[in-house]
């Protein structure tokens, strides 16, 4: 089996002990590889099943608020992210799964990572392991218990050695399991 090179990792950016986690695994990934590190924010949080693009706002409040949520990101990640500098941002008006497919087929990422909040926690109007193990590329889920704690799914089992997971410390998506 062909075992894909990676060139970029994407991490959706979360603000919680969890998204936190998994920007520190994300940006170690990186790190490993020498490779670029995309961080991916949505207007409509994809975490929350209830939000939405903001309506009704004229075309100016539209972009002030894109470039107040674009400083507000970059702000906080930069700050994370410490010497690397191979950091890249996109804040996103378009759907969490159309977007992230769109920037998977440019290239923009191999490998997604996500922040883990709970077991019942939604991405993207979905289950979280029902989004991750439907990807279209490898994904790994940080969290919900503690910073070393993986769950990835069928995809990313093909390439986990590539992954930088400690022995024992991932275990794959069980959607039967719920």
């Amino acid at each position: 089996m062909a075992i894909p090179t990676l060139n970029a990792v994407g991490f959706c950016a979360h603000y919680s002990e969890q998204g936190d986690w998994a920007f520190d695994y994300a940006l170690a990934l990186s790190r490993m590889h020498g490779i670029q590190l995309n961080v991916f924010h949505f207007l409509a949080d994809p975490y929350d099943p209830d939000s939405a693009p903001p309506d009704g706002l004229s075309r100016e409040a539209v972009a002030e608020l894109v470039v107040q949520k674009e400083r507000e990101l970059r702000m906080y990640y930069d700050q994370r992210a410490g010497d690397y500098l191979d950091v890249g941002f996109r804040l996103c008006e378009d759907t969490s799964w159309t977007e992230l497919h769109r920037c998977l087929m440019k290239r923009e990422f191999q490998i997604l990572v996500l922040g883990y909040p709970s077991p019942d926690a939604r991405f993207g109007r979905k289950p979280i392991d029902d989004f991750a193990e439907g990807f279209v590329c490898p994904v790994v889920l940080v969290g919900p218990g503690h910073s070393r704690e993986f769950y990835i799914n069928t995809t990313a089992a093909l390439i986990s050695e590539k992954l930088g997971l400690p022995d024992g410390a991932w275990e794959q998506i069980a959607l039967a399991a719920r």
